[in-house]
């Protein structure tokens, strides 16, 4: 199976001078990506001077990689980039207009999950209802007030369609993995400007070292500020996010939104380790022009059942409202049964639209997912599975 396009292959051999002299000047290239963030934000870096700051050391961090293709380097400069633009435009929003800070974000659903374990249907479904509302791909790829002129909003979604068309491009599989479009609800972790998202890319030992000992409040408070700009002079709907990584930090999350309900969805991990891992391979692949597919498993396997055993820890000393459980066995073999209740437990109504918008997304052609899922590839095995996550997955856990 190919996981990248043919011509990525003579496009990073003809790019492999630049990335070498750009990996040997990081700081020098970073500086000129402020200097655009600045320009296109319309704002002074000052107003996140702690945010560049750190985007600096995970910049060095990425010049480390020694492997890196020019299609990764290119992107983590786009990447970067674009998220240094989006946080000024919204600090300084924020600052021209302080109302903004006290928009209320109220009674928001989280939808978290290991990876693979049905979040992306479960959020699309609780989406759907006129109240609810999800930050769309544009939204958080070109962050801008909610009420912007029609012309400037159509060039920012095809600015991020184009993105999403190039990814799509870049990889026969993507589409099949995690497929993109400007227009439609995405993780709200492309609002959060840290975490162990950037290693699905890189490994960067130094940086993960760096987020394990960090306090993400600051992340999380960046998110809420971000969903204010949005629904600013518009009308104001429930949000619906989602992510598998906000099981890292749910006693931030629970904190900053004070209101919020944690919907969990659960699957046996043995049953995801493989698609994650196979994930994490194809960005590899995308990003790379060497690299350990062996690695990847040990190292996701660690990260995530630390995660989850956090996860669990913080459960235990919330109140038992702010968590409703989504077995994947249930949503799947019986979602008419199971849906209704989510409904019911977030204080949503299930109408004849939901039982259609059900239908719809179930009366959709299965896709044959063509990436890899065995264990062994990544370097583990059954037994590694059940020893990082211990009882969990297990019924009755």
């Amino acid at each position: 199976m190919r996981r990248t396009a043919r011509w990525l292959t003579a496009v990073n051999a003809l790019g492999a001078p630049r990335v070498a002299a750009q990996r040997a000047r990081a700081d020098r290239v970073f500086d000129r990506m402020v200097d655009r963030a600045q320009h296109r934000a319309e704002a002074d870096a000052a107003l996140a001077s702690e945010l560049i700051d750190s985007y600096r050391f995970l910049f060095k961090e990425v010049a480390k990689e020694e492997t890196l293709s020019m299609v990764g380097w290119q992107g983590f400069v786009d990447d970067l980039s674009r998220r240094m633009t989006n946080h000024l435009r919204v600090e300084r929003l924020i600052a021209e207009h302080p109302e903004i800070a006290a928009e209320p974000v109220e009674r928001p659903v989280v939808v978290v999950g290991l990876p693979r374990t049905a979040t992306t249907l479960t959020h699309k479904l609780l989406v759907q209802p006129e109240g609810n509302r999800a930050p769309l791909m544009w939204e958080l790829m070109n962050t801008h007030r909610g009420d912007i002129d029609p012309k400037l909003r159509d060039a920012l979604v095809k600015d991020a369609q184009t993105m999403a068309d190039l990814a799509a491009r870049a990889s026969p599989v993507w589409d099949l993995i995690h497929p993109m479009n400007a227009l439609q609800p995405e993780e709200c972790v492309f609002a959060l400007p840290h975490g162990y998202q950037f290693i699905t890319r890189a490994r960067m030992p130094a940086y993960r070292r760096w987020v394990d000992e960090r306090d993400c409040t600051g992340d999380y408070r960046h998110l809420k500020r971000v969903l204010q700009v949005l629904q600013w002079n518009r009308p104001r709907r429930r949000w619906v996010l989602k992510s598998p990584f906000h099981l890292f930090n749910l006693d931030v999350l629970l904190k900053v939104f004070e209101d919020a309900t944690i919907v969990w969805t659960h699957r046996d991990p043995a049953a995801v380790m493989g698609s994650w891992c196979s994930l994490v391979e194809t960005g590899r692949a995308l990003h790379h022009r060497a690299y350990d597919a062996a690695a990847i498993g040990p190292e996701w396997l660690d990260l995530f059942g630390k995660g989850v055993a956090a996860a669990r820890a913080v459960r235990s000393t919330a109140p038992r409202e702010r968590f409703v459980d989504v077995p994947y066995r249930s949503l799947t073999a019986d979602p008419r049964a199971c849906l209704p209740e989510l409904f019911a437990r977030l204080g949503m109504e299930w109408t004849a639209k939901e039982e259609g918008n059900l239908e719809h997304v179930l009366a959709r052609p299965r896709t044959r997912r063509g990436h890899e899922y065995r264990l062994s590839r990544y370097g583990i095995g059954p037994d590694d599975v059940e020893e990082a996550f211990g009882d969990y997955g297990r019924p009755g856990r």
